[in-house]
């Protein structure tokens, strides 16, 4: 099915949320701390303020606050205290854009700086175990003896993997128009959910929820970004106070580096343990991350370790430092994204140290109840997903040995990954009503590029027993009847039953329809809801350069009822492009002297383009899971990317023999100065000693790197 929604866009009649029309309307520009930890002295705004068109400043010095209650990033103006560079220290508003930028640049402040620490370290003496991380999981977890399932362990791994800051970059920057009126405010924002914003405004600006209104039809993607309340949208609220009009704020991408969330980095270390048949006898994840100052936010790393396999013990646990950052936030599958990509790339390795097919080895540590909690899965097909994906991959018969497959110039590597992401639901309400000869449904769901309307159409005309076309949707607008947000690939499932309830509650009345499912979904227990599947990288190396291609991805996933194919295919293309990008391009370095975020544009944070991913396929399996409720799905958003990234990984190792255990896998992390990959093979492999074969595998290298490159062997040597 074509997407509803799809003229709208395509002629520019669909309005995203820095394009509607509002008269009388003023600019905000923001003005970012060049400092990352200290005390704002003074703000000299009278410069600004004499300049064309200049309405107000904003500032601690001047603004009052409403009843400002909640996360520190929203106390905009509240405190004199900076915590990160790039927070909020003014804002100029004004008539036009370019008067307010231009008067931005003109203001003044000082401050009393003082040290300020930015880099995750592992020894780093601040280091604490926090209560839960999210969505509220215990931070540490364990069963069963360890270091005794490690001691009788006849293979195993003892490996430390790091993933970089990486930031959320949605097509659309954030942006809001606030405008008051008869003491209520409406928020024309760029948001995951509606409801939750709506509320969140609320309790910052110390308002009753029913007297702010978000509206949000088009979402121009968020990947996470989108799904908290940002400072552009409290910013657009204050200034409209102050400006007595309306304000429109609008992010530049450089902007919303700072301002709109990113993903922690990590540092994970892993021991595995197996048997000679490649059983495991024990699991241990440790994770380390930053968080900010002042605000908490603990990424769930380990927690598909607590899903993907069966073993005897097991062990995992977050740990967090508090840095002088922005606060990390949700980025397209939070958790499960980096811990799966360190999983994933530890049973390689195992797989390598036990010498047992990749493939194999998942097979052999299926798990028949969710290792961590013992519940029954209400579905899992790991094992469907890896066949069929073996299967069409042309998995058989492959080389084992690092090294040994050339195309042209280029080494040639493939590698295997399981996926898995949790199949959850949360309580949404929704409205069915008969409007002449077709029906209309409302519900303050968000539609941020998915194609929701058209899931939920489908849905609905299904509910209903009706064509599609006599369905209209309405969604992401806080005063339609409330919906939990567009995260966690909890959309479909959460809104597709509140759709079908209230289209059923429709057909009993006959011309008006209400559901809230918050029983239903309370009765969501007993079970382990998650998806899963399995995904394939072929990969080209050069061995002079480093350059690292990826010819063709697979997946095959096990993702409950498919609502739409077309939509599905989408999503899930779309996570493992995004993996593809996490495991060669997306990092963002700080810089530890200025304390901030060095990449700050799509000139230099790099993401997969078209030309990077020539050859991507992903396919599903049957799956009728019971246990899911009315629609029977679960969601595809996040799961696409989980795998991906380790999956390119451990190809990368096939075809080169040496292991990046650092994302992403940059020519620099596989050529280092001129010595070309070879130099590096035996020395990983030795630090690591799970390869008896290494030595044998780095001369094969060395020797066709010598055939291809005559005038590089002796430096190789």
């Amino acid at each position: 099915m074509n997407r509803v929604e799809a003229v709208a866009k395509v002629t520019g009649r669909a309005r995203y949320a820095a394009e509607y029309p509002v008269d009388d309307l003023a600019y905000a520009w923001p003005v970012q701390s060049p400092i990352a930890c200290g005390q704002i002295r003074r703000v000299d705004a009278r410069a600004a303020l004499a300049m064309p068109g200049v309405i107000t400043v904003l500032s601690a010095d001047t603004t009052a606050p409403f009843g400002l209650s909640g996360p520190y990033e929203l106390l905009i103006f509240g405190s004199r205290t900076v915590t990160y560079r790039g927070q909020l220290v003014a804002a100029v508003v004004a008539d036009t854009l370019e008067n307010a930028q231009d008067a931005a640049a003109a203001i003044r402040v000082s401050y009393a700086e003082s040290p300020h620490e930015v880099i995750l370290r592992a020894d780093d003496p601040g280091l604490y175990t926090p209560e839960t991380v999210n969505p509220d999981l215990p931070a540490v977890t364990g069963y069963g003896d360890v270091p005794a399932g490690l001691a009788r362990a006849d293979a195993q791994v003892s490996v430390t993997y790091t993933t970089p800051a990486q930031h959320n970059n949605p097509m659309e920057p954030h942006a809001a128009i606030a405008a008051w009126g008869n003491g209520r405010l409406t928020v024309w924002d760029s948001t995951q959910g509606p409801s939750a914003d709506r509320d969140t405004i609320a309790s910052v600006l110390g308002l009753p929820a029913h007297r702010v209104r978000v509206i949000s039809p088009h979402v121009g993607g968020g990947f996470g970004s989108k799904g908290d309340t940002r400072p552009h949208a409290i910013l657009a609220a204050l200034a409209a106070r102050e400006a007595g009009r309306p304000v429109k704020v609008a992010l530049s991408r450089q902007q919303m580096f700072a301002l709109t969330g990113h993903r922690t980095p990590t540092i994970q270390h892993l021991r595995l343990g197996a048997s000679a048949d490649g059983r495991l006898t024990a699991v241990s994840h440790d994770v380390i991350e930053h968080t900010a100052i002042r605000t908490e936010f603990a990424e769930q790393a380990a927690a598909a370790t607590r899903v993907l396999y069966a073993t005897p013990a097991m062990r995992t646990a977050h740990r967090l430092a508090r840095l002088n950052v922005p606060a990390p936030s949700w980025m397209r599958a939070p958790g499960e994204a980096p811990g799966v990509y360190a999983l994933e790339s530890a049973m390689d390795e195992l797989a390598a140290a036990a010498g047992i097919d990749p493939v194999e080895l998942r097979i052999r540590n299926d798990a028949a109840v969710e290792p961590d909690s013992g519940l029954p899965f209400s579905s899992r097909n790991l094992i469907a997903c890896l066949r069929e994906g073996a299967r069409l991959f042309g998995w058989a018969g492959r080389d084992p040995r690092p090294g040994q497959r050339r195309r042209g110039n280029w080494l040639v590597g493939t590698g295997v990954a399981a996926s898995t992401y949790p199949a959850r639901r949360r309580p949404s309400q929704a409205s069915a009503d008969a409007d002449g000869d077709g029906f209309v449904v409302r519900i303050a769901a968000a539609d941020i590029g998915t194609g929701a309307r058209t899931a939920l159409t489908r849905i609905a005309a299904g509910a209903l027993g009706v064509d599609v076309r006599r369905v209209r949707v309405e969604l992401g607008d806080s005063a339609l009847p409330g919906a939990w947000l567009a995260g966690g690939s909890m959309g479909t499932a959460s809104w597709g039953t509140a759709v079908v309830a209230a289209c059923e509650d429709l057909l009993k009345d006959g011309r008006h329809g209400r559901a809230d499912t918050s029983a239903e979904v309370a009765g969501d227990s007993g079970f382990a809801r998650h998806a899963f599947g399995a995904q394939f990288a072929q990969v080209l190396v050069d061995p002079g350069t480093g350059e690292v291609r990826v010819p063709r991805l697979l997946g095959v996933f096990a993702v409950g009822r498919v609502i739409d194919s077309m939509l599905a295919r989408s999503q899930l293309i779309g996570g493992m492009t995004m993996g593809l990008g996490m495991a060669l391009m997306e990092a963002t370095p700080i810089d530890p002297s200025a304390g901030g975020f060095v990449r700050q544009d799509l000139a230099q944070y790099h993401i997969a383009t078209c030309a990077d991913v020539p050859d991507v396929e992903a396919s599903w399996i049957e799956e009728d899971d019971e246990h899911l409720g009315t629609v029977g799905a679960k969601g595809i958003g996040e799961i696409g990317i989980t795998g991906t990234a380790a999956a390119i990984g451990n190809a990368v190792w096939h075809a080169t023999g040496h292991r990046v255990r650092g994302l992403p896998i940059t020519p620099a992390k596989l050529v280092l100065a001129d010595t070309v990959l070879a130099g590096t093979v035996l020395a990983d492999t030795e630090r690591a000693g799970t390869v008896l074969a290494g030595t044998e595998r780095a001369g094969t290298v060395l020797a066709d790197i010598r055939q291809a490159e005559p005038g590089k062997g002796a430096q190789a040597s």
